[in-house]
């Protein structure tokens, strides 16, 4: 066991995160000793109050089986839970505290099926030993708040490194998806994995396969929404786990020709990311500022250009073009969030904005007519907040001049959106003529045609903006006369 006790300074830190909750804790700790069992706070509560960042999860281990830590548990909160009991687990609530237990844990995979194998452990050593990482095996007695570091957790966080209490081979064999917590470390605290667990992540990269889906996506979306999403994407990407992930991601890493030169694409995206970080709004701000960190606006701007490997064309002039690839790059987002098993309200809103993503390129130096500016507000709907800082970002130049001229474009842009907005409620954009009344200047009851109808005035409606009601009408008798419908009868 490691000797190393924590510095003052992170001592101070610590108790100054764990002080509000420390009665409670010492107290809780108190009740299981009494009983004849060990509790300690262990894993990310105790990284994090030695980091000194909030801590929102308090976690706690013990020798108590599930039946056990819930009798105690019931006698010491106000409500407890079971949802984990599968996996040693009881949740607790005392005022505003909420705690979980978990029976010291042992457990592995077999090695062919997607969920670890539940096993009850018989010390708190054996329990961190298999924890994944030793910042995370780190432990507070309780309730006499004895620190516990038998892997040298305290020396890895003050040297910010990532390195397994087992070797990292038996702890990315016990449960693969600690490898893609490896990365989501690197995402969120900035920490660097040892060359060690480097060498296991690309030697084991193929085991991640058998972790379902649905765990392999938790772990991508926390990357993906920590402070540093980038360096956590391109540990997924050199050590082989992006590609059985997220294969979209290292298929950008188009290879360089000397003879047609174009911009890594990969590098770009990265790029493209970061600029739509900067973008987002305060955490509270208004929804039109895109409080961050925003999960579609990331997905999007990691994603959009994803579909430039398979539209990739060499031109006879020597140039590369990459025709349609916001439409193929719609799709392939979306079949692979659907592999990932995202909703589907973030599927498509994320395709949506990969599709949209090129759409602002052709409105030059303003030369769009304010129904193509209709369009863009009405095609992209509540996503208008994100698509201004999607584009915005995809702007990645090192062209000084070029950079200054497409902000002050879309600046540009910006404005006539927030006019017509003004003037025509476009949000809420809908022909002058409801359904009944379109029905009643036809004919037709309701049904397809009725609904064709409906759309044809919409397209009016943003061509032309605010015509009247005795204008649409005559738009929609001009427009009836060229249907089969209307011979017909």
């Amino acid at each position: 066991m490691s000797t190393r006790q924590p510095s003052a300074a992170l001592l101070r830190r610590a108790v100054a995160h764990l002080a509000p909750s420390i009665t409670a804790l010492t107290d809780l700790g108190a009740r299981f000793a009494d009983a004849g069992h060990d509790l300690a706070l262990v894993g990310g509560p105790v990284r994090d109050a030695l980091l000194g960042r909030a801590v929102s999860d308090v976690d706690f281990t013990t020798s108590a089986r599930p039946d056990e830590t819930e009798a105690l548990l019931a006698a010491w909160g106000t409500a407890t839970w079971d949802m984990g009991r599968e996996f040693g687990t009881i949740g607790a609530r005392r005022g505003d505290m909420v705690v979980e237990v978990t029976t010291y844990r042992a457990d592995a995979y077999d090695g062919q099926t997607r969920k670890p194998i539940v096993a009850f452990g018989d010390s708190l050593e054996d329990d961190l030993v298999r924890r994944d990482f030793t910042v995370n095996a780190m432990a507070l007695r309780l309730p006499d708040l004895t620190f516990v570091d038998p892997h040298g957790g305290l020396a890895d966080l003050e040297d910010q490194v990532l390195r397994t209490p087992s070797a990292p081979e038996v702890s990315f064999g016990d449960d693969p998806l600690r490898m893609m917590r490896a990365a989501r470390f690197v995402a969120q605290l900035a920490f660097v994995p040892t060359p060690e667990v480097f060498a296991a992540m690309r030697e084991l990269a193929a085991s991640i396969e058998i972790v379902s889906a649905e765990r392999v996506r938790d772990e991508l979306v926390k990357l993906i929404m920590a402070p540093h999403p980038r360096a956590g994407l391109e540990l997924l990407t050199e050590s082989g786990l992006a590609a059985l992930v997220l294969p979209e991601l290292p298929a950008l890493r188009l290879e360089v020709d000397e003879h047609h030169r174009h911009k890594d694409v990969y590098d770009h995206s990265m790029i493209v990311l970061e600029q739509a970080i900067d973008l987002e709004g305060p955490a509270d701000g208004p929804p039109e500022s895109v409080p961050g960190p925003d999960l579609v606006l990331r997905l999007a701007a990691l994603l959009h250009d994803i579909g430039k490997p398979a539209t990739r064309r060499f031109e006879s002039g020597g140039g590369v073009s990459f025709h349609h690839h916001e439409v193929v790059g719609a799709k392939l987002a979306a079949k692979r969030m659907r592999a990932l098993r995202f909703d589907k309200e973030t599927t498509k809103a994320v395709a949506r904005l990969v599709e949209l993503h090129l759409r602002f390129h052709g409105y030059g130096d303003g030369q769009w007519t304010d129904s193509a500016v209709r369009r863009y507000v009405t095609d992209a709907g509540p996503l208008l907040p994100r698509l201004h800082r999607l584009t915005r970002a995809d702007c990645t130049t090192r062209n000084v001049r070029k950079a200054r001229r497409l902000a002050a474009t879309y600046d540009d842009l910006e404005s006539r959106i927030e006019r017509l907005l003004e003037l025509e409620e476009l949000k809420a954009v809908r022909p002058e003529l409801d359904g009944n009344e379109i029905a009643a200047v036809l004919g037709i009851p309701p049904g397809p045609v009725l609904g064709r109808a409906y759309k044809h005035l919409l397209s009016v409606r943003l061509d032309e903006g605010v015509i009247g009601p005795d204008a649409a009408a005559q738009r929609l008798r001009a427009w009836w006369a060229e249907q089969p419908e209307a011979a017909g009868d």
